[in-house]
């Protein structure tokens, strides 16, 4: 009969399953207390909650809340990474502190919109360009066809103009050489 502490974590993990966008299972072994200490900080500073917890319970937590490819990446002793926002920012943060202070600290996989991701498909994460980035790229490839597009609707516009306004710059030199030569002819008298 599981005791009520049980039941307690297994509604926490539930809630932050149910939150989360992407959840990262780690290998947290071999981090000493301090590591451990600067890691959860680190991520704390990033929005990421990282927590170490027990298989059980999280499977348990996992078919709760309705994401049951958790339980493939929790296997082992199994730390997880909670993001609730950009996925690749949970991805490049574990990738920094593993790549700055040499951890032995080793991701297992992820879920992620109900998809299982290897170690690998984490690791492609990294390296995506964050999600503003990408927003910002794609505005900027549909920008470039508007504005073609616009070119050529005004060049019609543009070549009517010339075409209407070319009899009336014709007229107006016209004008002003007979100006002139009438101001010659009275000046000569």
């Amino acid at each position: 009969m599981p005791t009520e502490k049980k039941r307690k974590q297994v509604e926490e993990i539930k809630e932050r399953l149910s939150r989360c966008t992407i959840a990262v299972a780690t290998d947290y072994l071999g981090l000493s207390a301090n590591e451990m200490t600067d890691l959860r900080k680190r991520l704390r500073e990033q929005g990421i909650e990282y927590r170490v917890i027990k298989n059980t319970l999280a499977w348990v937590a996992a078919d709760q809340a309705g994401k049951p490819a958790v339980k493939s990446v929790v296997q082992g002793p199994t730390a997880l990474a909670f993001g609730y926002g950009d996925p690749v920012g949970v991805a490049r943060a574990l990738d920094d502190y593993i790549r700055s202070t040499r951890s032995i600290l080793a991701i297992r996989g992820a879920e992620m919109g109900g998809r299982v991701l290897s170690p690998q498909d984490v690791s492609t994460l990294v390296r995506l360009p964050s999600r503003e980035v990408l927003i910002a790229r794609l505005v900027g490839q549909m920008q470039g066809p508007l504005a073609g597009l616009v070119g050529a609707l005004n060049s019609p516009l543009n070549g009517l103009v010339g075409i209407l306004s070319a009899p009336l710059t014709a007229l107006s030199s016209l004008l002003r050489a007979r100006i002139q030569q009438m101001q010659g002819a009275s000046s000569e008298r």
